[in-house]
């Protein structure tokens, strides 16, 4: 087929004009400024915008790249085999490149990760906690760098992961159907706005945008130097013997995470809040059933019985604004985490609310190039809860200035 005859690449949704889905998109944010996590594991009904969340993700990464796992793919398409071509053509024994290499600097996508076969899910989760993929295989020794944001989605009604794979997921989000007449409106009328000038509705937020993504560049580098206190340690631990999980992972992922989000906040100092604001995007797929939903309810039960508690109540220090729901709507008896929802006040053409998150400055325009066979042949074939991708051009964080709060403190 020529190339004037194949379809340009659909452009995608902006980030931050997402409607009220503040805690989906702190998880991604903060695996964005530390991979090392271990992913984000989004479950949720058909619909709620969770591949859209994804595809909107990997346009602020300094790389751009969107790679999709088709659920059909071998261990050999993931991590890598040997170049037959180079054996019978030249004689030399050569390493061909995976999705795992495709993926480096972007965003690894698994859509229906619970349909995967165990193995996979188990090579994906090893390479995406390490950052390095090693395949020993067919006369093959070789080894190197794979530094993504995994995202995994899944809808429950369709199977369940099993509990070892579940765990080792770094965060989880948990979406469900928009139940509230003008949440639903809000987020109706951003996607008919999109659908109908989708240049002009990335053009309106452009520059959101371009801040946003200086800010996960500034914070990705400024994150290893943040120190856990005393008090910081206490309270994970408090927060995951509350929930009964299994092991210290959850603790180590907790740690990171608070400190990925004070790096996100240009906070002075690692301190108890930021804990208690990912704590629910840590323990939420790894709680045992009978433990407390909230930091809250955990200090307090543990302080008086020294047993979890059954009640719940509200995370301490956090917004009001509720949890997101399908392709954004909130449910009212949840919060979402500050670093979000302290931002999404702005008013939006169409009488929703768009995220307005902190960043530096800049024009943040994109401009579409061709990205790698798995990657346009995703991105270009649904619709339903898939928005479309344009690949990104990198972001120099230099060229951004500084970042969104230096810059609020410079206003």
């Amino acid at each position: 087929m020529s190339a004037s005859m194949q379809a340009a690449p659909l452009p995608v949704f902006p980030f931050v004009g997402l409607v009220g889905q503040a805690r989906l998109q702190l998880a991604l944010i903060l695996a964005a400024i530390d991979p090392g996590l271990g992913g984000v594991l989004i479950s949720g009904p058909r619909g709620t915008a969770k591949s859209t969340a994804a595809r909107a993700l990997a346009e602020l990464l300094p790389a751009g790249r969107f790679v999709t796992l088709p659920l059909g793919a071998s261990e050999e398409r993931l991590s890598g085999t040997l170049d037959l071509q180079a054996v019978l053509r030249d004689g030399e024994v050569r390493f061909a490149p995976g999705l795992l290499a495709a993926a480096h600097g972007g965003v690894l996508y698994v859509d229906e990760v619970n349909l995967l076969p165990d193995p996979l899910v188990d090579l994906l989760l090893d390479v995406a906690a390490s950052g390095v993929n090693t395949v020993e295989r067919d006369g093959v020794s070789h080894r190197h760098a794979a530094r993504f944001v995994l995202i995994g989605t899944m809808n429950r009604e369709e199977g369940e992961l099993r509990p070892q794979l579940l765990d080792r997921f770094g965060l989880s989000v948990a979406l469900e159907n928009c139940w509230e007449p003008d949440q639903r409106r809000a987020i109706v009328a951003a996607r008919l706005a999109f659908d109908a000038a989708p240049d002009a509705y990335r053009a309106r937020h452009a520059a959101e945008q371009a801040r946003l993504a200086a800010t996960i560049v500034a914070a990705s580098q400024a994150v290893s130097g943040f120190d856990f206190s005393d008090a910081v340690h206490r309270r994970v631990g408090e927060l995951c013997i509350a929930a009964a999980v299994d092991g210290i992972r959850a603790d180590l992922v907790m740690l990171r995470a608070a400190r990925a989000l004070a790096a996100f906040e240009t906070a002075a100092a690692l301190d108890v809040g930021h804990v208690e604001r990912v704590a629910e995007l840590v323990l939420a797929h790894r709680r045992h059933e009978g433990a407390p939903t909230s930091p809250t309810t955990a200090s307090a039960s543990q302080r008086t019985h020294g047993q979890p508690s059954r009640s719940s109540t509200d995370f301490p220090e956090s917004g009001r604004e509720a949890a997101p729901d399908a392709q954004g709507s909130p449910r009212a008896d949840e919060v979402v985490p500050d670093a979000v929802t302290a931002q999404m006040a702005r008013p939006m053409a169409g009488g929703g609310r768009a995220a307005s998150l902190p960043g530096g400055d800049g024009s943040g325009k994109s401009h579409g190039q061709p990205g790698d066979a798995a990657t346009e042949g995703h991105a270009s074939g649904r619709g339903d809860e898939d928005w479309g991708y344009l690949a990104p051009t990198p972001i120099d964080a230099q060229a951004l200035g500084v970042t969104g709060r230096q810059a609020a403190k410079k206003a």
